[in-house]
């Protein structure tokens, strides 16, 4: 895998913002539901998931300036001074420095002999890494829980009346994983859901990471949100106004008929109470805002009607 900070096209200098932004702009650009076409969608999605997995972690970010981890986050392994054996081919030093006898005789510097020799040989090689080697009765984690694998993060965007009713959607993760996402009704447009155990196996033993998915709210050709309410705009006539009438209105869950009362002028809220957002705090309300439409073309008699009504009983609705 490439550089993260190549991948990403940021500076090392890059503040998190700085990188949260790029991550931003790449991921939503090569989504593989924004590209279907594109065979290297997927690839190149991964890639950016991965960049970013890096660089958002203050510890593996860390890790990676100083050359300890490599661009997939896995330790790079320095291997021991002088080679594998040291200089003798006997002993030699490791990472750190430390020097170790591979003598098992009974004369060696360390005067034991046999499988308790090796034993202890073995530790020490590892204990110059940070480690130790498992016994029966050991634990090699120091008596703490294995390493947990890594999280994996990804963003959906929930179509608006999921979002507003609560409901189910679908996410690719890297690399190629999907899962089911349960998304609670009202959530806040950029929280994240953790989804425990979906994340990379551990391979040590411990726990596997978890999944997080951040929401992303989608628009709605007629809804739009307003807190827990959601306002939608609906035509009546002029006659409808004057008199009042009994209309269908759409709602989240299917159209109802509202009744508007005689008088209503163009831009007049009426409320649906519990046809809102279906929060878990509460439901919102339904928020009708009435527009007023003029028959199309044009009505001679309209015309005539406000011509008379214009010399004889005109009116100023702006004052």
């Amino acid at each position: 895998m490439r550089d993260p900070y190549d991948v990403l096209g940021v500076a090392r200098s890059a503040s998190d913002a700085e990188v949260k932004k790029a991550y931003r702009k790449l991921a939503k650009t090569w989504h593989p539901d924004q590209k279907p076409d594109d065979p290297k969608a997927k690839e190149k999605f991964a890639e950016i998931g991965q960049a970013y997995e890096i660089l958002s972690d203050k510890d593996k970010r860390g890790q990676f300036d100083r050359g300890e981890i490599d661009a997939e986050g896995k330790p790079k392994f320095q291997g021991f001074a002088g080679g594998p054996w040291g200089q003798s081919g006997a002993a030699g030093a490791g990472a750190r420095g430390a020097r170790f006898d591979f003598g098992f005789g009974g004369g060696g510097p360390r005067g034991r002999q046999g499988a308790g020799a090796q034993e202890d040989m073995i530790d020490e090689i590892l204990g110059a890494f940070g480690g130790r080697r498992q016994r029966a009765s050991q634990n090699p984690f120091g008596g703490g829980e294995p390493p947990k694998g890594e999280d994996l993060r990804a963003e959906i965007v929930a179509p608006f009346r999921d979002w507003a009713l609560g409901g189910k959607c679908r996410v690719r993760l890297q690399p190629g994983k999907e899962l089911e996402v349960s998304i609670p009704a009202g959530i806040e447009d950029g929280k994240t859901i953790r989804l425990r155990g979906q994340g990379v196996a551990s391979g040590l033993g411990g726990a596997p990471g978890d999944a997080l998915i951040t929401v992303r709210v989608g628009k709605d050709p007629q809804f739009r949100a307003d807190g827990n309410d959601v306002r939608v705009e609906v035509p009546i006539s002029l006659y409808e106004a004057v008199l009042g009438a009994k209309v269908r209105v759409p709602t989240l869950t299917g159209a109802v008929e509202m009744t508007v009362p005689p008088g209503s002028d163009g831009g007049r809220t009426l409320r649906l109470r519990g046809k809102g957002v279906q929060a878990k705090s509460g439901a919102g309300d339904l928020l009708v805002e009435l527009r007023i439409a003029l028959p199309k073309g044009g009505d001679p008699r309209l015309t005539e009607y406000a011509e008379a009504m214009k010399a004889n009983a005109p009116y100023d609705p702006r004052d």
